[in-house]
């Protein structure tokens, strides 16, 4: 008797078809690993803050320090990496550097998963 291992399937595609064509649009594999990057990016409550923050308002380090209770050393370290992700830009007006989401896609990512939990 043939035993099959739980969870394993023994068997050739059966829709062949499906296949070809979920195979013939599907991103390549650099988009997924830039994809779960990015998602990791939000699986950070610090940096969920302050996107939400910032989402609300332009704002400088000294303020999300404030709002946020921490220290601006570790806002700057979470804002570095909002902006090598791409989620958040700056411009720097005299001495005050201010942060922004960087662009509407941003918020969007942002609004979605909020309107998905509370549901």
């Amino acid at each position: 008797m043939n035993k099959v291992k739980q969870g394993v399937c023994d068997c050739h595609a059966i829709h062949e078809d499906v296949v070809e064509r979920v195979r013939g649009n599907m991103p390549a594999s650099e988009n997924f690993y830039d994809l779960s990057n990015l998602y990791k990016m939000f699986a950070d409550n610090t940096r969920l803050k302050i996107l939400w923050a910032l989402s609300c308002e332009a704002m400088c380090v000294c303020d999300l320090a404030v709002l946020l209770d921490m220290t601006k050393s570790a806002i700057s370290h979470q804002l570095k990496s909002l902006r090598l992700a791409n989620l958040v830009k700056y411009d720097k007006q005299g001495k005050v550097v201010y942060y922004s989401l960087a662009d509407d896609h941003v918020k969007d990512i942002f609004e979605k998963g909020f309107e998905h939990i509370l549901e």
